[in-house]
């Protein structure tokens, strides 16, 4: 059983994930469409709108739930709560602490208010990129990682992601 409940719970983990990397980029092509002139910003906002509210409450949410479910279900058949778990979970709260962010964001973009530029919203969509990694890492190395090492390559990892949306955003403007 223990094997089909760990099952369940990556595919919701994936789900999840997918769901919030989604969310942002319609974030930013909605704050985008902004810029554009009407009709042609009506028409984007107005389906924008239709495609954020049905991957928040058709595939976001309900996978976060899932796997809130699954996750201390796992713990529970596991009967034990070793170090690289405790530290995991601080990344799982986290997690659903950003999750909660973006729902600040959406209930701004459903009432029409765009608070944060393209920009900013590529940057917070990497967010969920770091703790993906931390968490992966954590689930998949388990004890044998580093706590040093560990937090050394996490941040590394930062440093190149961040450097990556600088030379991205360069890019962009040279066009």
């Amino acid at each position: 059983m223990y094997n089909y409940i760990k099952a369940l719970h990556i595919v919701f983990i994936v789900t999840w994930f997918s769901g919030m990397f989604y969310i942002v980029r319609l974030f930013i092509y909605n704050t985008e469409a902004g810029e554009k002139d009407e009709p042609e910003k009506s028409i984007l906002r107005k389906q924008f709108t239709i495609m954020i509210k049905r991957l928040w409450f058709g595939i976001t949410w309900p996978s976060a739930i899932i796997t809130l479910i699954f996750g201390p279900l796992l713990w529970w058949k596991l009967n034990v709560l070793p170090d690289w778990l405790i530290i995991k979970l601080f990344f799982v709260l986290g997690l659903y602490a950003y999750h909660f962010s973006l729902h600040v964001i959406y209930k701004q973009h459903m009432q029409g208010i765009f608070k944060y530029s393209s920009q900013k919203l590529r940057i917070w969509n990497e967010v969920a990129t770091i703790f993906l990694v931390a968490i992966v890492m954590l689930a998949a190395v388990k004890q044998n990682m580093s706590v040093v090492w560990g937090l050394a390559g996490l941040v590394g990892f930062v440093v190149v992601l961040m450097s990556a949306i600088k030379i991205y955003k360069n890019i962009r403007e040279k066009k």
